[in-house]
């Protein structure tokens, strides 16, 4: 076999070589064997011997040019295109290019890449191996990369990076190199000097051992996941499996009151959706009598104490650093008290045990926190065996060591109790888990608090917990959110530690690039005063005529377009029309409005003229038209639209929902569509022509009302994620009935803005100045005819 040798240290770093030939792998297994080098050249003071070939036959090739041009051998012909972009990556991204020339070569990737999921077709090809490479080279892309300067690199660019980052030819490269980089930093432990950068990768993760690292995603089975909790499960995979570790999704199932297995088996399914599987499925139960035999050890070394205060007594003591009457106790008493506890006694139930750590720390987390309480409820696993359970904070450090769990990956919102955690090890006589901490996903507009979740569907706000409002895996899933999406999304957060509040259009946008090359185009027509239309100098009689379901991508095949005499058109289309006025019929061809019928300004029929000579470039309007057929008629489908369900950016703590509920929330449109559609199968992803991206959320006979149910997708643009709260009614869509329900319960809609009938957009949707208040405060005018003699006028506008 053929192998590789790649210089760590080298100058570029041979990320193009190393990439092609693992690409090379994928085509064809075993063409080459990749592996890395300590160093920066692989030659004594050879500085261009980055690469290293060496034949089956003993020739040697030398160098990155050299051995890039060796690989290409072993890869399918290559299009002029893919050449090209093999060029750039060498030329115009080189580790010579200048700064200016680098700002350049990036803006021009990111232009080709608005529209385009790969640089040359359709899957990923050479091209896609080469720039990335090139670009993984970089010290330049890869700081601005790190700091996410979409000013600098671009949206498209980024969104296309972290796709190619997750393909398997560079996940070998990457393992390979970590390997090198863990048998380093094991050296350097052992008294060998150690480079500066190692034990560090690219999300942040320290003192990795490559084949042991152990990591694991412990959700509570008391709800559904949402957005955050994706976040943690894809970043705890995703290092499992680049230092070829073990992954854990262990249930936390240490709180009977809120748990059910109903929500165990929905979380199974979410994970699974989003295309993680656990090497291990485990739960916190399986352990209850080993945290119970820990707690008695904790006991008996005088690191617990059973406490029968009141619980707002001891939050009082804990808040004013206040020891508990009950710290000194004797070991003996403490004992027999937590017997009490787990036999469920009367005087059990009275009391809780807390660890003896501190009084009045200044991390309040540290002052002696409860870890076990007495609750005599049923168990959804062990039934009645136990009456006492331990808290989150004492069985997650217990149960983390006990499983090999290496590497602990949490959200910020748990730093203040990293302490806590820590300090279970030496008490227990426990293996210690290293934390990495990662920020907490946050979106305007959107609450994460389960039980805040919950207060939506007990109060009949949303269909149940996979509504396409709410920020639940399932949620977002059902209004049209890829897992691909997703899964980059997330790892170009990554496991950064600041704390932001994140806008939605991001990760919408990022959907949209990746559903546009494979949504199959359709057409829908509002049924509200639908308009039908005379064709003249065409059919006389209808036909099918077989189209592109996509003109961009040949792949996804052909639909039936029906042409006929008579058309039906869009009210909002035909209002708009002069006679004699040039037109264009999308994939039909120009045409020219003969006549048009209106009744009370609403148009009621019009006549067009073919004019299929015409060039449909000098036209303005390019409209969607439904032809109509004995064999195909046109499909009715409602098309739905939501606003978000809270008018509040950001809730404070002080917040309370019902002051803060968005009205109306759903908005729906019956429509007739092609007759295309009606073979579409549920969660089926389309773009309506000039409507945009819509999933199939149910089917006709899934209906109440016997119509395909269409869901818009967001796509990330400003007027499809600025909130519908405060737009112009008229505007604004039709609003479901269930929605005009739930804005007539509502205790707190706001009053109509009496400017709203202008139009007008909103100060801070146009700019990005600062509010300020009154300078006089609320100041009461004087009415004008009052004060005035002068007449009054009616508004301008």
């Amino acid at each position: 076999m053929t192998s590789l040798t790649l210089a760590q240290k080298g100058t570029p770093l041979p990320y193009v070589p190393g990439a092609l030939a693992e690409y090379a792998n994928s085509v064809s297994p075993g063409t080459f064997s990749v592996k890395w080098q300590e160093g920066s050249s692989l030659k004594d003071k050879d500085k261009a011997a980055n690469a290293v070939i060496a034949t089956d036959n003993g020739e040697e090739i030398v160098g990155q040019g050299p051995t890039v041009a060796y690989i290409l051998r072993f890869l399918p012909q290559m299009s002029p295109e893919v050449s090209q972009w093999l060029t750039f990556s060498l030329e115009q991204l080189g580790t010579a290019a200048a700064f200016k020339d680098l700002e350049q070569a990036f803006a021009q990737l990111d232009q080709h890449l608005q529209m385009r999921s790969y640089l040359a077709g359709y899957t990923v090809t050479a091209a896609d191996v080469a720039v990335w490479g090139a670009l993984r080279a970089s010290a330049i892309f890869q700081r601005n990369l790190k700091l996410e300067s979409q000013q600098v690199l671009g949206e498209a660019l980024m969104r296309w990076y972290v796709h190619i980052s997750t393909q398997p030819f560079v996940e070998r490269l990457s393992e390979s190199l970590a390997q090198l980089q863990a048998n380093s930093s094991k050296k350097g432990s052992s008294g060998e000097k150690k480079a500066a950068d190692q034990g560090k990768f690219d999300l942040g993760l320290e003192n990795v051992e490559y084949g042991k690292v152990v990591t694991r995603f412990p959700p509570e089975p008391s709800g559904y996941m949402h957005i955050g909790h994706a976040k943690a499960a894809l970043l705890n995979e995703y290092f499992a499996r680049l230092y070829n570790g073990k992954f854990i999704v262990r249930f936390d199932d240490s709180n009977p009151s809120k748990e059910k297995s109903e929500f165990e088996d929905a979380i199974t399914e979410d994970l699974r959706l989003l295309g993680i599987a656990g090497d291990k499925i485990t739960h916190t139960s399986d352990y209850f009598q080993t945290i119970y035999e820990y707690a008695l050890q904790l006991i008996r070394s005088g690191g617990a104490y059973v406490d029968d205060t009141d619980k707002e007594r001891i939050k009082e003591e804990r808040m004013d650093g206040i020891a508990s009457r009950c710290r000194d106790q004797s070991v003996e008493e403490n004992l027999e008290r937590f017997e009490q506890m787990r036999l469920g006694t009367e005087m059990g139930e009275r009391c809780c045990l807390r660890a003896k750590i501190s009084v009045d720390c200044p991390n309040k987390a540290m002052r002696d926190p409860v870890i076990y309480r007495c609750k005599p409820v049923p168990h959804h696993r062990t039934g009645t065996a136990w009456k006492i359970y331990p808290t989150y904070d004492f069985c997650c450090p217990i149960v983390d060591s006990l499983e090999g769990v290496t590497h602990a990956l949490r959200s910020m919102e748990y730093r203040d109790r990293n302490p806590l955690y820590a300090w279970f090890f030496p008490a227990l006589n426990l293996r210690p888990v290293a934390i990495q901490d990662f920020s907490r996903m946050n979106f305007v507009y959107t609450l994460l608090s389960k039980r805040k979740l919950q207060w939506f569907v007990d109060n009949g706000r949303v269909t149940g917990w996979d509504d396409p409002r709410f920020p639940t895996v399932r949620g977002i899933r059902r209004r049209g959110m890829t897992i691909e999406a997703l899964r980059q999304y997330v790892l170009m957060q990554g496991a950064s530690q600041k704390n932001m509040l994140l806008e939605w259009d991001k990760i919408w946008s990022l959907n949209k690039k990746i559903i546009d090359p494979v949504a199959p185009r359709h057409t829908a027509l509002l049924k509200r005063e639908l308009v039908p239309a005379t064709i003249v100098g065409g059919p006389t009689e209808s036909y099918i005529k077989q189209v592109p379901k996509h003109k961009k991508n040949p792949e996804l095949g052909t639909k039936q377009t029906v042409f006929s005499p008579l058309v039906f058109v869009d009210q909002a289309d035909a209002a708009t029309f002069a006679v004699n006025e040039e037109i264009t019929l999308m994939d039909w061809g120009n045409a020219i409005v003969s006549n048009i019928e209106r009744i009370d300004n609403v148009v009621t029929g019009l006549t067009l003229q073919l004019h299929l000579e015409g060039d449909f470039k000098t036209t303005k309007k390019k409209i969607t038209w439904l032809g109509q057929d004995s064999a195909m008629h046109p499909v009715e489908a409602l098309l739905v639209d939501y606003d978000y369900l809270i008018t509040k950016k950001k809730l404070e703590e002080d917040d309370e929902i019902i002051d803060v509920l968005t009205p109306v929330t759903e908005f729906d449109e019956p429509a007739i569509v092609d007759a295309n559609v009606g073979n579409l199968s549920k969660g089926s992803i389309i773009q309506l022509e000039r409507r945009g991206y819509y999933i199939v959320d149910k089917l006709a006979n899934e209906s109440e009302l016997g119509l395909i149910t269409l869901i818009k997708i967001p796509d990330g643009k400003a007027s499809s994620m600025a909130s519908k709260h405060n737009q112009n009614e008229t505007n604004a869509p039709a609003p479901s009935k269930k929605s005009q329900k739930a804005a007539k319960s509502s205790k707190n809609q706001k009053k109509q803005d009496p400017d709203a009938a202008l139009g007008l957009p909103r100060p801070e949707d146009v700019c990005n100045m600062y509010k300020t208040d009154p300078m006089y405060g609320d100041v009461k005018l004087a009415n004008p005819k009052d004060v005035s003699s002068m007449y009054e006028t009616s508004k301008f506008y």
